[in-house]
């Protein structure tokens, strides 16, 4: 129920109803992956290799970060950042389904393309992604510099975050990393439905009929071999939006390890080969492929399921 479909017959959900799944797909999907978010983006902005054997280096392990995170934070530091990551998932999910939606469709009834195309789910992946990045852009910034905070926390409250980042570094500080974000969301999300659609078509191939009850299950599994599938793809894109995004606020970073600051995503990619090496590129991967397994493979599970829902409701009340 990913996209228009055309030979989906008696499907009557409205646009409302596709964003409201969008947003709760990806509000619960948050809560449930806020802990590996908050360590794959400390892994992003350590410099130090995430190795035992480099002395300077504070983490160096799933979960050795999570033990050290939890001993010298609390259980609470998993979830810094929740209130704009929320914010940022709901937005996200409602923007990035309804233009899915509405683009697929229009590719249907406008051009000569099928709308399941491989081909026509990137590209209308990859923009209603866009669409949704530049929707609720300040608000991940806000939630990675939540996230990369220590203690004591240089923000306080999310107010307290918005009015300092403004008047110490002007508006533009909420669209910081938007650059390599937009380059790396657009094939990323492609990716993401594509596969996820491509996934589904081996699944039921290979299975024979009698094997595919389990619909739910299905739409788990596809989603998370799309999420890793792109995440590998696009993975280094993403550790430079992270590196940009915290400019500034190197203050709050001391604590960690070494700093840098970056004039763009050029010099940032520079810096990061020069120093760190081709595997700094891959900082953080083994958390982020884990996240993007469980939060793709979750938002399309439950996605479908809220829209599955929706559709019978209606079903029923006709």
């Amino acid at each position: 129920m990913v996209g228009y479909d055309p030979k989906a017959d008696g499907r009557n959900i409205s646009s409302f109803e596709v964003a409201l799944a969008g947003s709760v797909s990806g509000l619960v999907t948050r809560v449930m992956i806020s802990p590996l978010d908050v360590i794959k983006i400390r892994f992003q902005l350590q410099i130090e290799r995430l190795s035992r054997s480099d002395p300077g280096a504070k983490y160096h392990g799933i979960l050795q970060a999570g033990r050290q995170i939890l001993q010298e934070e609390g259980p609470t530091a998993f979830w810094k950042g929740h209130v704009p990551a929320q914010l940022l998932s709901i937005g996200y999910g409602a923007v990035q389904f309804l233009s899915f939606e509405l683009l697929t469709e229009l590719v249907h009834k406008a051009t000569t393309y099928d709308a399941r195309d491989f081909s026509v789910h990137f590209v209308c992946g990859g923009l209603s992604a866009s669409a949704a990045t530049l929707a609720v852009h300040p608000v991940d910034v806000l939630r990675t510099r939540f996230a990369a905070q220590g203690e004591p926390k240089v923000y306080k409250t999310l107010r307290d975050a918005v009015v300092t980042m403004y008047r110490t570094e002007g508006p533009l500080v909420f669209y910081k990393g938007l650059n390599p974000t937009l380059i790396a969301i657009f094939p990323y999300a492609g990716f993401q439905f594509s596969f996820y659609s491509a996934l589904k078509h081996v699944h039921k191939w290979v299975l024979p009929a009698e094997g595919r009850n389990n619909e739910n299950l299905r739409n788990l599994l596809c989603g998370s071999g799309a999420g890793v599938l792109s995440k590998t793809l696009t993975y280094p894109l993403d550790l430079f939006k992270k590196r940009l995004q915290v400019g500034g606020f190197e203050r709050a970073r001391v604590t960690f390890g070494q700093v840098r600051s970056y004039r763009g995503l050029l010099d940032c990619a520079q810096q990061v080969l020069q120093e760190e090496g081709p595997t700094g590129l891959f900082k953080g991967l083994s958390p982020s492929l884990l996240k993007a397994a469980l939060s793709t493979g979750f938002v399309f599970f439950w996605y479908e399921l809220f829209c599955s829902l929706f559709h019978h409701m209606k079903k029923a009340d006709s």
